[in-house]
């Protein structure tokens, strides 16, 4: 029976309120009638979920609009296909950039309610670990708030990656069960569901015009089903959507096994179907592991692409508009087998002829990089692709043929150049590279940093830069300025607004107009308190959840970064060690707090080696009676977006200490220079940048650049040359070595010192030590001068406005998607 339209209409532009009253009346309406609770029995996690659903009824009736405008436009599509989202909370978020945050707090202080409390019990959404998946969240953010028809792609991990726990000063994983309570923003959508296959055979025939084609039979098969969550823009009505994927089994319940008795049995098909969306990154250094990791990334692209498809479709006729009205963004080589499975598509089930195909496919990829590390650039054994995805690895061989066809015509006889450029690795085990197969099948290759895109270029895919010049840009990565000051640092969120206005939330480069503050004394002052007042919370957190006492007039010297060695925590532990001895040996040092936080891998045996020192260290320095509290090592558990918004706030001294042309950009530098750091860095990734808009007075820069590094390996590099000539290096990795920090198993660090000398100390710790040590007591010596400290870290705030994601996105819509933004009119009714 089809719907009265005049009184569907008038009930669905009946918008609810944004006043205190009405968000009153929609909790009260929501606690009972969707909550089933009332005042007297509603728990705190029951007022989370009433505050989470009166915000996500808001922003309703803008999704909806939103999605008609874009239909109603034409509107190009942009994707962004990623296996992370990590998105943070989303309450705190979603009431800001709604602007009804002070509405929603005095509501809930009428009903004796607090809001900070309450946000404080969303649990973070596991579908992300590091920068990757941040990087993502900010762009969907940005994408949002420019009015950008864009949705975000990826799977809805059950468990994410882990919960970090240091037992004994060891990293310890546990589940991230942080769908226990259920997830608010989310609308699960049973009628959106997509067959995923996998195994099976090929069979080929040929059609009636005597075509050869291919069916893939004797497959296995899981269901993909859709989650939506909507992302609102801030300051408008755009609210574009995140759609995850979940398995679901194709197969029913075997009520014979279980009438049987064997109850494991019944449920077995049902399990291992739903395994691939059930935790993010699984440890990939068995059989099992590689193949579950491989059927993630097919499973959540093959979805994609059949929900890109069905939405095109219902509205043009013709696949040859495909790259006019989509644009797919391959965040890293994760989903890089879309190329192959749209190929697939198009050839094997619309019948299309190669050539044809391949315009529509390269006109519509393009990919982003996210390594210049040989080692991390995904592969996967080509026996591993002919058991899984028997007809993508056929279509694989097939974009090569004709690749290296043309890479022939153009450099005859040059064997070695098609061997490098080949999308299979043929020494030793055959392997598929996945960059390779990306670059080749889009028409746009991004770096992520000025440095990162160069070095591509002339590096690791130097071949393709010859071949392909015009695929290859750079886009500097950028964070949301939302979350991470606004957001997240309210007293200097207010501070700013208070002297330049709110319009930097929207146009970060309004900061500079900050930059004659530097010089009066008056905001210098506010400035450091506002900094103190964030220091002193942290202070209060560390005391509460870790029971260490440490100095809110100390240095907070901050390094927070997924574990691992090229990032080079290990450095700054030994300057640490240095600093212990000094202080031990007499020297009246600055007080400095060294914040430590990071997740390592489970396989990484090295990198959580590193997290034990680093908590052994702490736990002497911490509690030796001549340091006293001059220096304190804490080491954060559980790195998240909560925590980062902890911490960001109160550091001083950020350390950005990679070896130079190790990391792409980077965006933890940039998140704690907005919120007035200073950074100890490296020229590597967007340090460069950022060196470039603060000034070389206002960023401590130090050790040997990325041609240096070249040059020291080519010539002969040996750690033990730095380690003879420096006493106080010596000094500090005798100790590691000796088991002065693991009195109770004297050589548990051993395999830490043969790394630095003769492991050949791959990432030049030992080569930059004495450079960064000496900067280390630049910087010393400035923050004795809180004026010229401040000064600096001013200009610091005041030069953040390129690392903006919406000057990201901007420049990604204009030059790669080529997207236009569309503006969302709640006036327009239909």
């Amino acid at each position: 029976m089809a719907p009265k339209t005049t009184t569907v209409r008038t009930l669905k532009y009946d918008y609810l309120g944004m006043d205190v009253k009405a968000i009153q009346r929609s909790m009260a309406n929501t606690l009972e009638y969707r909550v089933g609770k009332d005042m007297y029995t509603a728990t705190p996690r029951d007022w989370f979920h009433v505050v989470a659903y009166t915000v996500r009824d808001r922003m309703m009736e803008r999704w909806m609009e939103t999605m008609r405008a874009y239909y109603r436009e034409n509107a190009k599509r942009v994707y962004y296909l990623s296996m992370e989202f990590l998105i943070g909370r989303s309450l705190v978020n979603n009431l800001r950039n709604m602007g009804i945050y002070e509405a929603v707090d005095e509501a809930l202080r009428e009903f004796g309610l607090d809001l900070e409390a309450i946000i404080e019990l969303e649990p973070e959404a596991a579908l992300g670990n590091g920068g990757l998946g941040r990087l993502a969240a900010c762009f969907l953010d940005s994408m949002a708030t420019l009015g950008i028809p864009g949705y975000g792609y990826g799977i809805r991990y059950e468990y994410g990656m882990f919960k970090q726990k240091i037992e004994g000063g060891r990293q310890i994983e546990h589940p991230d069960n942080w769908l226990r309570y259920g997830n608010p923003w989310e609308f699960p959508r049973a009628e959106v569901l997509y067959p995923v296959r996998f195994n099976g055979r090929v069979v080929e025939y040929t059609d009636e015009q005597g075509v050869a084609r291919h069916h893939w039979v004797d497959t296995d098969e899981v269901i993909a089903m859709a989650y939506d969550t909507p992302i609102p823009g801030y300051g408008n009505n755009t609210v574009n959507n995140m759609r995850v994927w979940s398995a679901k089994s194709s197969r029913d319940f075997d009520l014979g096994y279980f009438n049987e008795g064997n109850y494991i049995k019944a449920v077995e098909s049902e399990a291992e179907s739903e395994n691939i969306s059930r935790v993010l990154y699984p440890d990939d250094t068995t059989s099992m592991g590689k193949e579950l990791r491989l059927k993630q990334q097919y499973f959540f692209v093959c979805a994609t692409l059949r929900d890109i498809l069905y939405r095109f479709d219902k509205y043009h006729d013709s696949l040859d508009l495909l790259p006019e009205q989509v644009a797919i963004q391959l965040n890293d080589t994760h989903p890089a087998i879309a190329i192959a499975e749209l190929m697939r598509i198009l050839v094997d089930e619309r019948k299309m002829e190669w050539k044809r195909a391949w315009k529509i496919v390269t006109g519509t990829f393009a990919y982003t990089n996210h390594t210049l590390m040989p080692e991390a650039l995904e592969t996967w054994p080509v026996s591993l692709f002919a058991r899984i995805l028997p007809r993508h690895l056929q279509i694989i061989y097939e974009i090569n043929h004709n690749f290296l066809k043309d890479v022939m015509h153009r450099y005859p006889g040059d064997a070695d150049l098609l061997r490098r450029m080949s999308i299979i690795h043929e020494e030793g085990e055959r392997r598929v590279r996945m960059a390779h197969l990306a670059i080749i099948g889009s028409h746009r290759v991004n770096g992520v940093a000025q440095l990162h895109s160069r070095l591509m270029k002339e590096t690791i895919f130097s071949d393709f830069d010859r071949f392909h010049p015009e695929k290859f840009v750079n886009k500097t990565n950028g964070v949301t300025p939302r979350r991470w000051l606004h957001h997240v640092n309210r007293p200097l969120s207010r501070l700013i607004g208070g002297r330049i206005g709110d319009g930097w939330v929207a146009d970060l480069d309004q900061l500079r107009r900050l930059a004659p503050l530097a010089e009066d004394a008056g905001f210098r002052a506010e400035f450091r308190a506002v900094k103190l007042r964030n220091k002193e919370r942290l202070v209060g957190l560390i005391k509460r959840h870790m029971g260490l006492e440490v100095r809110a007039d100390s240095m907070f010297d901050v390094q927070i970064k997924r574990m691992h060695e090229y990032k080079r925590q290990l450095l700054n532990l030994l300057h640490v060690i240095t600093l212990y001895n000094r202080v031990r040996g007499g020297a009246d040092i600055v007080p400095r707090t060294c914040i430590f936080s990071g997740k390592a891998a489970p396989g990484y045996a090295m990198a959580k080696l590193i997290i034990k020192l680093i908590n052994d260290v702490g736990d002497i320095v911490n509690h030796d009676p001549v340091v006293a509290d001059r220096l304190k090592v804490v080491f954060i558990p559980n790195y998240d977006v909560s925590t980062a918004s902890d911490i960001i706030p109160a550091a001083e001294l950020s350390e950005q200490i990679s070896t130079a042309g190790t990391e792409a950009s980077g965006t933890g530098n940039m998140k704690l220079a907005l919120n007035g750091a200073l950074t100890i860095g490296t020229l590597d990734g967007a340090n460069v940048e950022i060196l470039n808009e603060v000034g070389h007075d206002n960023i401590f820069i130090f050790g040997h650049t990325t041609e240096e590094v070249a040059r020291l390996k080519r010539d002969g590099y040996d750690p033990r040359d730095y380690l003879h000539a420096n006493a106080e290096l010596a000094q500090v990795l005798d100790m590691i070595g000796g088991g002065f920090f693991s009195p109770d198993q004297k050589d548990l660090f051993r395999p830490v010192v043969h790394a630095l000398t003769a492991g050949g100390d791959r990432y030049l710790l030992l080569a930059d030590y004495a450079p960064y040590v000496t900067c280390q007591e630049h910087i010393s010596t400035l923050y004795r001068d809180a004026d010229a400290w401040t000064r600096k870290a001013i200009l610091n705030v005041a030069a953040m406005g390129l690392f903006s994601s919406d000057r990201t996105i901007r420049e990604y819509a204009e030059d790669i998607w080529h997207a236009r933004p569309i503006r969302i009119d709640l006036n327009h009714h239909e």
